[in-house]
């Protein structure tokens, strides 16, 4: 109990850090002030219970539905910590993509009792696209709006990955490739759509990953091929841009959605 208590303190400790700096880190002053509110604070002590985390250290990303941090488990290794915002958060863009959805048949839409299943649903998402075979982070526990991720990143440094818009891409035409690859198996085998690709959902580190999956929709969902389409305008957009030509990304889809049935 006294090393349970010890770990607590240095979790607390930490979080009460980040929320004492003073005013000229400002911006993550209030970023964390968002976010990191008291029931929060009792997911993260569940999952440090459970030895999922063991800290938590700075900002990896941050956004309208949820903060990225790096954290480390019980043994010291880097993890993604994403912690979705309950208090401030905008649920109504999440219907979309949730109703219908079989996993999900009592949908709350209150943002305090949705968000936890938002979460829920990036880590079905996650386990779903990682069991497939697509590179997206290994989903690794969750509790209510807490999820924890494998680091994409230098796991020395500790420097995370930067999404591929800001990195010169080695072979844009292997990587392009690479990435339709993803979308079909990730339709064929995980029978999943993203709904959200683009340059700003892929990370760079030794190739491509694929993040942010919460909205992702299974195959059978009513939009789930207008969805399709959109994402692969938004990948034929971004490598054209690089000198990629493909075909129309109708016909893609179209291919994609094929061997889907087969």
């Amino acid at each position: 109990m006294k090393k349970l208590d010890e770990e607590h303190e240095r979790l607390l400790s930490e979080l009460d850090r980040r929320k004492m700096k003073r005013r000229k880190d400002s911006d993550e002053f209030k970023v964390v002030e968002g976010v990191i509110d008291p029931p929060t604070l009792k997911a993260l002590y569940k999952l440090l219970n459970k030895g999922a985390i063991s800290a938590l250290h700075g900002v990896i990303s941050t956004g309208k539905e949820a903060n990225v941090y790096r954290g480390e488990d019980g043994d010291g290794n880097s993890v993604a910590v994403k912690i979705y915002r309950v208090s401030t958060a905008e649920t109504d863009f999440m219907l979309e993509y949730i109703v219908g959805d079989p996993r999900f048949k009592r949908v709350k839409k209150r943002s305090r009792a949705l968000i936890p299943q938002w979460a829920l649903k990036e880590y079905k998402n996650l386990t779903r696209y990682h069991d497939a075979g697509v590179r997206v982070p290994k989903p690794l526990d969750i509790h209510r709006n807490v999820l924890v991720m494998e680091f994409i990143g230098d796991p020395k440094s500790s420097i995370s990955a930067p999404m591929i818009k800001n990195v010169e891409v080695p072979s844009p035409v292997k990587t392009f490739n690479q990435l339709l690859r993803m979308i079909t198996i990730g339709y064929t085998k995980a029978n999943l759509v993203h709904a959200d690709l683009s340059e700003y959902n892929i990370l760079w580190f030794k190739g491509p990953v694929i993040i942010d999956v919460s909205q992702a929709v299974l195959k059978t969902h009513d939009n789930a091929k207008r969805y399709l389409i959109r994402d692969i305008q938004n990948i034929t957009s971004f490598f054209r841009k690089l000198g990629v030509e493909s075909e129309n990304p109708e016909k893609i889809a179209e291919h994609i959605l094929a061997s889907g049935e087969e």
